[in-house]
């Protein structure tokens, strides 16, 4: 093995973007564009490693203003480096502190997400290249498997011909040659229409585990949508995740005239009358014994002790984007060792975050929950030159050392220049919502078309 350690030459922070359907939670609609930071590195060895975080110029200062801490260190005391990260508090702090996500105010998600992760992506990256070995080798037990089990994350799409900024409008594929991508940019709002998106998933990526993303519609409607495509696939896991919309007494109600549908459900409900999101879902869970799954009740270490103090959940979903590389797969880990389940929660990513989530999936022990990935939903917008492929339901291990892909630069350029052509680069689900019913707000207790 090589001894003499590589030095770190340069750390780019580069924003990019890349085009979303109208894609219909709690929080509003997607917009047409949606944003990311890449973090490229290089070394003294001739390699590059690179890393994919939350967009918007919260994230990309937070990064640039570290950039001293990083270049000029010596990779094979990366450990040092993430130590002095963590001192500057990168990406942390502000009015977000100690919130989580329980109430899901996205415009607060970017105090949650930390740009330290994409730096510590990075540096794994260039380890795993110096070392010859991939991500997952470097991380918990090392690689436990090639490939891991994803979920077909299902959504309602909104009509996006109500959008009027005529600048900016959403991209349309209707002469695709792929059945799913002519359909993800469709209009999807009936029941009937989530099942025909179930079946096109299937067709394309061989899915056989289902999630609906609910705080749509009412939850007896959302569940129909949810049975439908149970009727269809009726071997298949299915899931739903209002985000916490529903009350107790509505989740309790709605999932108990659904178990048979249900594999479990993820935040049906959340903090109300001066208790916890934790203390509901325990609530939830004595009432109608479903397995419960989370990433809005812990987003943290603190946060989880008090949920599994309380029993709360069992299945947590450990973005590494919220918990950092080695966080997720020590709760991995610890959650094998207590009888709990661990997963991945997603947000709109590129490829960089699909090879980092195979890295993750494939070190995690255990039987991981099939992993959440909104990558069918942005297939074909890739930054690299081999994105990982995702067949028959699960997300394939890249070959090469380190996250084991390489950036095309060119397709980079391409998403950068888009990125400047955008007047804002925060998330912002109202302002899409408010093309479809004018002077909608956010409220973390009403579905987005329930108004």
């Amino acid at each position: 093995m090589p001894s003499a350690s590589p030095v770190i030459t340069d750390m780019k922070v580069v924003p990019v973007a890349g085009y979303d359907s109208m894609l219909l939670t709690l929080s509003g609609a997607h917009a047409p564009c949606f944003t990311r930071n890449l973090v490229i590195l290089t070394d003294s060895a001739g390699h590059t490693g690179v890393g994919e975080i939350h967009g918007g110029e919260y994230t990309y200062d937070s990064l640039l203003a570290v950039r001293e801490l990083v270049v000029g260190r010596q990779l094979l005391r990366c450990r040092g480096i993430l130590r002095d990260l963590d001192r500057a508090a990168l990406g942390g702090g502000g009015e977000g502190d100690g919130e989580g996500i329980q109430t899901l105010d996205l415009s607060k998600l970017k105090y949650v997400v930390k740009g330290r992760w994409a730096v510590e992506c990075a540096l794994l990256d260039l380890l795993g290249q110096f070392l010859g070995l991939p991500m997952c080798e470097l991380l918990a037990q090392g690689k436990q498997r090639d490939r891991v089990e994803v979920l077909a994350y299902l959504f309602f799409v909104g009509d996006k011909g109500r959008w009027t900024d005529l600048a900016l409008p959403y991209l349309d594929e209707g002469d695709s040659r792929d059945p799913w991508f002519r359909m993800r940019r469709q209009t999807i709002l009936t029941p009937d229409a989530v099942a025909d998106e179930a079946q096109c998933l299937h067709e394309r990526y061989g899915f056989t585990s289902f999630k609906l993303k609910g705080g749509v519609w009412a939850g007896g409607t959302e569940l129909s949508a949810l049975r439908k495509v149970k009727e269809r696939f009726p071997q298949a896991r299915t899931s739903i995740d209002p985000n916490g919309a529903w009350s107790l007494a509505q989740a309790v109600e709605l999932c108990r005239e659904n178990r048979d549908v249900l594999t479990y459900v993820e935040d049906p409900c959340g903090p109300e009358c001066g208790y916890s999101g934790r203390e509901i879902l325990r609530e939830f869970k004595n009432a109608v014994q479903l397995p419960v799954a989370t990433n809005m009740a812990a987003t943290d270490w603190r946060q989880f002790y008090h949920t599994a103090c309380l029993g709360a959940c069992d299945i947590i979903l450990a973005d590494p984007h919220f918990w950092g590389f080695e966080g997720s797969v020590r709760m991995a880990q610890l959650l094998e060792s207590w009888g709990l389940t661990w997963g991945v929660h997603s947000n709109n990513h590129f490829d960089v975050t699909l090879a980092a989530f195979a890295q993750v999936g494939c070190a995690a022990p255990g039987a991981p929950a099939p992993l959440d990935t909104h990558w069918v939903w942005q297939d074909g917008q890739r930054l690299t030159k081999q994105p990982p492929v995702i067949e028959k339901g699960a997300l394939r291990l890249p070959p090469g050392p380190g996250l084991g892909i390489e950036l095309d630069m060119e397709r980079v350029e391409r998403a950068h220049r888009l990125y400047q052509t955008l007047s804002s680069h925060d998330r912002d689900d109202a302002l899409a919502m408010q093309s479809l019913i004018p002077g909608w707000k956010f409220d973390h207790k009403r579905p987005c078309m329930v108004r």
